[in-house]
């Protein structure tokens, strides 16, 4: 009887295992709580090497041996797999490279509201040399603030938003700011009133008004709360639905990693016709949150894509703001147009 439930287990935990490391596999990766485990892969290959040697050491006791030594063979799997899934997706890099004359650096940065300063934001988004900025969970008041603090650097924006003032807090408002050499651009007027958005807390599409720049998607999607699923899941498909043309940035906090966005891609794309430019350059597997945990254990769920137009050619996750007061980490990617 002993022998059956140790089986028993074992087969068990190793379904476990396969499903936490292999989501897609069993279409269980935007299901709850499957989902917010594999946010943190990091983790999850920490835990399952801690079961690997914790079930090592348990084999020492004869009586325990087989079922333990088991546990440790699947449970090292689980450790290798989460881990080469992260390395895939890249590990960080600290650099990007020099612009050129086409560059166009975006960078994205959850404030979690008046938590950041709009100084701290336009010190970092001048330092970064950034064309577009998306700033989900902040306000017109302190998006402006950011711009004229930009133009006061030498750096100016135009300062573009979307609320929903029955959202409680800053969470309600996402602020898009655009720099002026990419011609002038307007917020298309169903974003603004809500009638074809992301369902809880807004994003912004700004559209060019004249000359040939991108399609800019400033986006956020709603956290995957238990009783908030249905909503995450139509988040993540409006916001694939957004990049369909071949000349889209789109970049905000997504609330979801790489894993959760399968099947959503079209044409090769990682959600929609958007490549992810994190993953891209090497720095797919960096949690921008939380930031109050070192970055390869946490979970990257701020995103900076774009569609066919446009190639990523660096980025970096900038963990040097883990202190500004956001609990997400800003993101900037570069990109370069294709030939």
């Amino acid at each position: 009887m002993l022998r059956l439930l140790g089986i028993l287990a074992t087969v068990i935990f190793a379904i476990a295992a396969a499903i936490l490391t292999w989501p897609a596999f069993f279409r269980l990766e935007r299901t709850f709580p499957i989902a917010q485990i594999v946010s943190f892969r990091g983790l999850l290959a920490v835990a399952f090497a801690v079961i690997a040697v914790v079930a090592l050491l348990l084999a020492i006791a004869r009586p325990l041996r087989a079922l333990a030594l088991s546990v440790a063979v699947i449970a090292l799997v689980g450790a290798v797999g989460n881990a080469a899934v992260l390395t895939s997706r890249g590990t960080g890099t600290d650099a990007l490279p020099a612009k050129t004359e086409n560059t166009i650096r975006v960078m994205t940065w959850n404030t979690a509201g008046s938590a950041t300063s709009a100084d701290t934001v336009a010190q970092i988004a001048v330092a970064m040399d950034a064309d577009i900025v998306t700033l989900p969970e902040t306000t017109i008041e302190t998006g402006g603030a950011v711009a004229v603090a930009m133009r006061e650097l030498g750096h100016p924006m135009w300062a573009h938003y979307t609320d929903y003032p029955e959202t409680q807090w800053d969470a309600g408002s996402t602020t898009l700011l655009i720099s002026p050499e990419l011609g002038d651009y307007a917020v298309i007027e169903s974003s603004l009133d809500g009638s074809s958005n992301t369902s809880t807390v807004p994003s912004a599409v700004a559209m060019p008004t004249n000359g040939d720049g991108p399609i800019v998607v400033a986006a956020h999607a709603v956290a995957p709360r238990q009783s908030y699923m249905q909503y995450w899941r139509s988040d993540l498909q409006w916001l694939a639905d957004q990049c369909v043309d071949d000349n889209v940035i789109m970049a905000g906090d997504f609330n979801a990693t790489i894993d959760h966005m399968t099947n959503l891609g079209v044409d090769g794309g990682t959600l929609g016709r958007c490549l992810d430019g994190a993953s891209e350059t090497g720095n797919g597997g960096v949690g921008t949150w939380t930031a109050q945990i070192p970055a390869l254990a946490g979970a990257p769920i701020d995103h900076v894509m774009a569609s066919s137009h446009w190639r990523a050619t660096g980025s970096l996750v900038l963990q040097s703001m883990d202190a500004s007061g956001s609990d997400h980490r800003p993101l900037i990617v570069q990109f370069e147009p294709v030939d």
